[in-house]
């Protein structure tokens, strides 16, 4: 197979592409051959030493997520036949062209889309729909508040809000990013000042569900301009994890703040968090609701540049690896 290799904790000095054996499918597993793969900033937090893969997952080969064909499977797998499409979720060994994933952590992919397009879906939008759907429990006719709006996760949270029919704005620093965001169905604003906005968007009332994907400067502004029980889902901290709060100001509108992850999740939270997905989800896509958006791919021996890409700014949906060409 070939593979993105961490030889190390660092920068793009110790991004590596190499070739190594094929992994071996598991009774319980199917080998998924990918032509493309979906970069995550928590593939750039494991370049930089701060987010290991979990204990059974390859250490040095990152990757959240797999897409594409199924070339094995295992002895004891029902409801799979090789030449299937697939996609969903891996703990690590996503940045490669060949994966071995849990028969239960990947789904049917709906068939309008490319192997392009897959390669853009899973951990973003899986993602999304945890937080924003199982989780804070949007309801129609809500507002629901996207920071980093025009990102992966962002992209697929305002879709996913505007299908559930709530009533989305997005936050995004690029002009750019809120073109697109506006064309996704919501209302797109400037990070300039952004919490008086929403207030003003919202006739003083603020957001019922709020994804924070930018991290601790964004909160003090989520609880100024959260509705009276609203939910504030903490999904990113990549511009920082510590903040100071005032207490009183979430208690006097009785709001809910929690944070999720889905890496480190037990198998059986992880599968129920796809399940809910691709029952939720999977219709919206077979009917054109909800699309994959995808910023830019790269050969995937360029991997380092696409590392690049992720942690620069004006991006617009998903960075992703090609491994067809």
């Amino acid at each position: 197979m070939r593979c993105v290799v961490y030889t190390g904790a660092g920068g793009n000095e110790v991004v590596s592409c190499e070739e190594r054996p094929d992994p071996v499918c598991g009774d319980e597993e199917v080998l998924i051959h990918a032509a493309f793969a979906g970069l995550n900033g928590a593939d750039v937090s494991q370049r930089n030493g701060h987010y290991p893969a979990p204990p059974g997952w390859p250490a040095d080969i990152p990757g959240l997520e797999v897409a594409g064909v199924v070339q094995e499977v295992g002895a004891k797998v029902r409801g799979w036949q090789v030449g299937d499409r697939a996609w969903g979720l891996v703990g690590g060994g996503g940045l490669a062209d060949r994966v071995a994933v849990h028969a239960s952590c990947v789904t049917h992919v709906p068939s309008r889309l490319d192997a392009r397009e897959i390669a853009a879906v899973p951990e973003v939008f899986i993602t999304a729909h945890d937080a924003v759907a199982s989780q804070a429990g949007l309801r129609p006719g809500e507002v629901l508040l996207v920071h980093g709006a025009a990102g992966g996760v962002g992209s697929a949270a305002v879709q996913i809000g505007v299908a559930l029919g709530a009533t989305v704005i997005g936050v995004s620093r690029h002009a750019e990013g809120r073109d697109a965001i506006a064309g996704w169905g919501a209302t797109a604003i400037d990070a300039e000042g952004w919490p008086e906005r929403v207030l003003e968007l919202t006739g003083g009332r603020g957001a019922d569900v709020i994804l924070e994907l930018v991290g601790a400067p964004n909160v003090p502004g989520d609880i100024q301009c959260i509705a009276r029980r609203g939910r504030l889902a903490i999904v990113g901290i990549g511009a920082g994890q510590k903040v100071e709060l005032a207490l009183r100001d979430l208690m006097t509108k009785r709001a809910t703040v929690f944070g999720t992850t889905l890496r480190a999740r037990p198998l059986g939270e992880k599968i129920d968090a796809i399940s809910r997905f691709h029952a939720e989800c999977g219709p919206l896509f077979d009917a054109g609701r909800l699309n994959p958006v995808i910023d830019r791919a790269f050969p995937w021996n360029e991997a380092a540049d696409a590392l690049a890409r992720m942690e620069g700014p004006g991006k617009v949906g998903k960075v992703l690896l090609d491994f067809a060409s």
